[in-house]
């Protein structure tokens, strides 16, 4: 192939096919000198959104040539990072100083990061000085470039660094690798205005963009030709979906358009945000069977005071008032939460108030987080709760929410539900492992035949967060 200069096209995603296909003539080329096949190994830190992207990073590098390996000691190592909280960083640089031996032994190996992580300055410095060793860095906004800053990696003998600080592009149409041949997960925008005080997830993944209706339900429709017969919708704060779009479209108008396609069984979001929670979508889960009986709420805190510092454009009572709403319209519903402890000024009273709305709501699970100070944000701006007081806060509430989550998990039992089997038990192979409407896991006799069913299960016995069950 003649790859000059004046042949790369300029729109996308064509120009991105034309840097596989000259990736691919690197690739062969290095292979040819080494006499074997080239591996790669993608690692991912953080969320859903995260873990999609990771989908089409592992698609592209296969279209590529790279052959998939479970070793992260591969020819091409690719970390896609997340910055929620500190420690999610220090394991980045942990797994850096751990990668650099692999690497002293395998000069031809590559050694790739983004995600959000890449997007903060003082990261990329950091990376600079400390670990030169590393090869491509590149952010949130423009990881469609993925084969064309794979090619300036493979030609270049100096680290590539390629991270914009916003972008209004969507692009479709790339190569991507599900996880699951039965299940994926489908962008329907990307970015977050909320800027709430804590969070670095606006300044890292940018301002809201929606995706056009038709282009998600067009993706839907092949995946679903594909074998898929679960999706799960995927955006920051998917609740605000289309307020962007020329002819704006609500995410209850969305959600009912998608489960008009046939052949699809179920439907999954997150996630929601309660200020944007409407009652129209409230109604539109209750009508269509095919929306999955989850919603997944962050809380954040229970106290008023709090939750106004933070940002989050709702208190104690609304976030209350919706619970209410949800289980008075479904009953079987499982909500689930996200919650901070230790926010800057956190009094005894303000978290006792977070352990009131636990007590009252009986979340299914929550997700409890000791607060991360993110540099950039207003909250880290503001006087931290000693780490003592923090620590001892955050066991009394996870002692609530385990007993509370066991106590709502146990009212399932003898219940027959549909699961959707999704893999051989990873602990004893005579069982599958799959997950009922609302999310929680099952274990029950089976073999790999299962796998990508949705089929009945009686539910025998609880075990905490999950079932024992007997195919029905």
């Amino acid at each position: 192939m003649n790859t000059t200069l004046n042949q790369i096209p300029e729109t996308e995603p064509q120009r991105q096919f034309y840097y596989m296909n000259l990736a691919k003539e690197l690739l062969s080329k290095k292979e040819k000198e080494l006499g074997r096949k080239l591996t790669f190994h993608v690692t991912t830190f953080g969320c859903q959104m995260n873990a999609r992207d990771s989908e089409k990073l592992v698609g592209i590098l296969e279209s590529i040539g790279y052959e998939e390996s479970d070793e992260e000691d591969s020819d091409f190592v690719i970390y896609n990072t997340c910055t929620v909280r500190d420690n999610a960083n220090q394991k980045v640089y942990g797994r850096l100083g751990y990668l650099n031996g692999f690497k002293k032994k395998n000069p031809e190996m590559k050694i790739a990061l983004c995600g959000c992580m890449m997007q903060e300055e003082s990261v990329i410095e950091k990376i600079k000085k400390s670990y030169s060793f590393v090869d491509l860095i590149f952010g949130t906004h423009n990881i469609y470039k993925f084969a064309e800053l794979v090619c300036r990696m493979l030609t270049s003998k100096k680290m590539v660094i390629d991270v914009w600080q916003s972008t209004d592009k969507i692009v479709e149409e790339l190569p991507t690798e599900r996880k699951y041949a039965f299940k994926s997960g489908v962008n329907i925008m990307f970015g977050c205005n909320n800027f709430c005080s804590y969070c670095i997830v606006p300044y890292v993944r940018g301002r809201e963009r929606s995706r056009q209706p038709k282009d998600i339900i067009k993706e839907i429709e092949t995946l679903v030709c594909d074998g898929v017969v679960e999706v799960m919708l995927l955006g920051q704060n998917v609740n605000s979906y289309g307020k962007n779009l020329e002819e704006p479209v609500t995410f209850s108008e969305l959600l009912e358009e998608v489960c008009k396609i046939e052949g699809l069984q179920r439907v999954r979001f997150m996630t929601s945000h309660p200020k944007d929670l409407s009652d129209d979508l409230i109604r539109v889960m209750k009508e269509n069977k095919k929306i999955c009986r989850h919603m997944h709420l962050p809380l954040q805190s229970g106290s008023s005071r709090l939750l106004q510092d933070m940002n989050r454009h709702y208190d104690k009572e609304k976030y209350l008032s919706l619970v209410a709403k949800l289980r008075e319209a479904m009953p079987d519903i499982a909500i689930t939460t996200d919650i901070i402890v230790g926010y800057p000024e956190e009094t005894e009273e303000d978290f006792l108030e977070t352990m009131d709305v636990a007590e009252k709501v009986e979340f299914n699970s929550a997700f409890t987080f000791i607060y991360s100070p993110r540099t950039g944000t207003p909250a880290a701006e503001k006087k931290q709760i000693p780490e003592e007081i923090t620590k001892d806060r955050f066991q009394r509430l996870l002692r609530v929410v385990q007993e509370k989550g066991q106590k709502k998990t146990a009212e399932m039992t003898g219940n027959v539900e549909e699961v959707l089997v999704e893999q051989v038990n990873e602990h004893d192979d005579t069982l599958v492992t799959g997950r009922c409407d609302n999310n929680t896991l099952v274990h029950f006799k089976g073999d790999a035949s299962l796998i990508g069913q949705i089929v009945s299960v009686k539910l025998t016995e609880c075990k905490g967060f999950y079932f024992m069950g007997e195919l029905v």
